[in-house]
């Protein structure tokens, strides 16, 4: 059966829902992704080193978190701004109170985006508009990316390995 579903390239600021295979990928290649729910990933920016390489934050919906876990992400983003740790997380709006995994961060290309996320609202794609927020995700990513620059596969997902061989991807 032909598919009418024709992908466009993703939206910057645009949220979406990753393939599995995407997470497959990241635990091939040594990484650690063990989420069982299906989540919603923000395109942030493209990425300066290859064109069609975008940095993905995955979200979270903080009215899903019991006191425990909000009082741990309070902890990691109330860290002076000096801290990298203060880096791991972000908490804003998108259609809801939304956590965004900042720490968690993946590199992604078309190829492994399955679907939009709609707003629940309007049904329509949901866009990150808000300019402090965009900033401030801006800030928070680039430091975990130099993070990683100084230090490959710091991160649990292991970044670089699967950043590289998606260049591969695009390359091939």
């Amino acid at each position: 059966m032909w598919s009418l579903f024709l992908w466009r390239y993703m939206i910057i600021h645009g949220i979406y829902f990753g393939k599995d295979e995407i997470y497959n990928k990241i635990r091939s290649e040594g990484g650690v992704w063990n989420d069982s729910k299906e989540r919603p990933i923000f395109c942030l920016i493209e990425s300066a080193e290859h064109a069609g390489l975008y940095w993905a934050i995955p979200l979270g919906n903080w009215n899903h978190r019991d006191d425990k876990a909000k009082e741990r992400i309070r902890k990691y983003i109330n860290f002076p701004d000096t801290d990298l740790r203060s880096c791991f997380y972000h908490l804003g709006k998108t259609d809801t109170d939304t956590i965004f995994f900042i720490s968690d961060a993946i590199p992604i290309t078309d190829k492994y985006i399955e679907r939009e996320y709609l707003n629940r609202y309007s049904k329509q794609q949901q866009i990150i508009k808000n300019k402090k927020l965009i900033s401030e995700l801006e800030r928070k990513l680039f430091r975990i990316l130099s993070d990683e620059n100084a230090n490959p596969n710091k991160y649990r997902q292991h970044i670089t390995d699967i950043k590289n061989k998606l260049i591969e991807e695009l390359d091939s």
